[in-house]
């Protein structure tokens, strides 16, 4: 398939708001794939450069982007046209460069790549590598044209996806073997799954009268997730996100080959990086072991990591995905001897789990998470089955810009930069989010917004900074991305306060001092 045609495609689907008539297009053009084009053309669709099995990246930013388009003869460019394959060679051309002159190597090969393409063709070529395509067409509505593509049972479909974690692969098997081909997929080593999800909660009566008066209370570690998969002596791991992290985790490969029992297995559990007095790093500092490459017995010694086991989800070839957790929990037990274990208490006493959260708060850790007893492990899945329970910190800012939304919320303007107050007239950035507001209320302020605009470069709204609105966070990191210098990890709007103006917002001297203030039960690296 030319990649004029898909682009043809993403403009119609960007103009179409009917579900059913998305899908129906979407169907089309994968029954029009051949085989070698089907991968590459489900991570199109995706907006991702690479199938989400793929770990490569394409490790370019915005100075590249600047650099391939920024010329006058684009325009005039005149080249044989371009398939699904000639663009997929072509990322992966840029994606291998490394070494020395890695960079302008990257840039070459990206110019090369834009100069071939259309004018029509190219703002879709640059979506796709800003991983942001825009055409409404999300995850669960690429399944459905699967299903209708290949003839399979949607619920197949889905469940196949829960288990291959990309579907990529799930189309592939569908479009070419057939959708009766899904029904045998099922968990197996090396294969990441989606992971099992929690829904936010602050209150223990809800979450025990969910659970039938009884629940098991574990740590929420401030951490990773890790998904572990074992078999003799190879043992490699993937991130939530299902990166390969292997590599970056070596002391974490270690005990997993020399402490824990059993051939083949497949865990879930969270790695921590702990300080030299015992308390958790920032995830922050995490995040900076899992992306080192290079060097990694050092970062080991500078950044140590502790593992915190709390699930399993395969042993020695038998799925335990739809056991109950307690029983996949007593197996954890077996297979760790007691060791590595998240800290766990069962109980239906409210006063007792209240206790059991402030043990986990004074140690650094995030909260707790509360699992119930008899859920089954459904990957992917968000549900009652299992909560978080941690207390929210809360900023007042002011919203100085957003961005137009896509997908469901197209036409809205849903993605609002945050800033607090510099204590010099001004305002400094603090992050961005688009969670926390209902349909109603996302309408009302994009009508807000747009009577208060100053600025617009066809994605960002620029805006006087008159609305308030009051911002929960999971933690403050130090952030090169930001004049203010610090970030609001997991931002959500609380409250829209009305009742407030701007000159009474956060002020950037008192988010340092919040920011100070982690650090009374967490670990702080001392060149920071």
């Amino acid at each position: 398939m030319k990649f004029s045609e898909f682009a043809a495609l993403c403009y119609q689907l960007e103009q179409t708001s009917s579900r059913l008539t998305k899908v129906d297009l979407a169907a089309e053009y994968l029954k029009r794939l051949n085989a070698k084009e089907i991968r590459h053309g489900i991570a199109f669709l995706a907006g991702r450069p690479f199938p989400v099995s793929d770990s490569r990246t394409l490790d370019i930013g915005p100075g590249a982007f600047a650099h391939a388009s920024d010329t006058p003869e684009l325009e005039n460019s005149v080249s044989p046209e371009l398939t699904l394959v000639d663009i997929a060679d072509s990322f992966s051309a840029i994606a291998e460069a490394n070494g020395k002159g890695s960079r302008s190597t990257k840039y070459a090969r990206l110019r090369e790549l834009v100069e071939m393409t259309g004018s029509q063709e190219r703002p879709i070529l640059f979506r796709l590598l800003h991983n942001e395509l825009r055409i409404g067409l999300h995850d669960g509505l690429i399944q459905e044209a699967i299903a209708r593509a290949s003839g399979a049972d949607l619920k197949t479909v889905r469940r196949a996806a829960l288990f291959l974690s990309d579907l990529a692969e799930v189309a592939s098997i569908a479009l070419t073997q057939g959708g009766a081909a899904l029904q045998g997929v099922d968990i197996k080593l090396f294969v990441p799954l989606l992971p099992m999800l929690s829904e936010l909660s602050e209150d223990f009566d809800d979450v025990l009268a969910a659970h039938g008066g009884t629940t098991a209370f574990e740590f929420k570690y401030d951490g990773a997730r890790v998904q572990i998969h074992k078999d003799g002596n190879q043992v490699r791991i993937w991130s939530r996100r299902l990166t390969e992290v292997t590599g970056s985790l070596p002391e974490i490969a270690q005990i997993v080959r020399s402490d824990l029992i059993g051939d083949s297995f497949i865990l879930d559990g969270e790695v921590v990086a702990v300080g030299k007095d015992g308390r958790p790093f920032p995830f922050q500092e995490l995040m900076r072991r899992f992306r080192r490459i290079h060097n990694i017995e050092a970062a080991a010694i500078d950044i140590p990591l502790h593992l915190h086991l709390f699930d399993c989800l395969l042993l020695n070839g038998a799925s335990l995905i739809d056991e109950s957790y307690e029983r996949r929990w007593q197996t954890l037990t077996n297979i760790t001897g007691g060791k590595h274990l998240a800290h766990r208490q069962i109980t239906s006493d409210e006063v007792l789990a209240e206790s059991f959260l402030k043990d986990a708060l004074a140690a650094g850790h995030e909260g707790l998470m509360a699992k119930s007893l008899s859920s089954p492990y459904m990957p992917g899945n968000r549900g009652k089955l299992w909560f978080k329970i941690k207390p929210a910190e809360t900023v007042d800012c002011a919203i100085i810009a957003a961005d137009r939304g896509s997908g469901r919320r197209r036409g809205w303007l849903s993605n609002y930069h945050l800033a607090v107050a510099d204590g010099e007239g001004g305002f400094a950035p603090v992050g961005k989010t688009f969670k926390g507001l209902t349909d109603k209320q996302f309408t009302e302020m994009t009508a807000r917004l747009q009577e208060l605009q100053i600025a617009d470069d066809g994605y960002t709204v620029s805006v006087k900074p008159e609305v308030v609105v009051e911002v929960a966070y999971n933690e403050i990191q130090h952030s090169p991305q930001y004049s203010s210098k610090f970030a609001l990890r997991f931002a959500r709007i609380k409250r829209i306060r009305d009742d407030k103006n701007v000159d009474q917002i956060t002020t950037l001297t008192e988010l340092q001092n919040l920011y100070d203030r982690q650090f009374v039960s967490k670990s702080k690296r001392t060149e920071l």
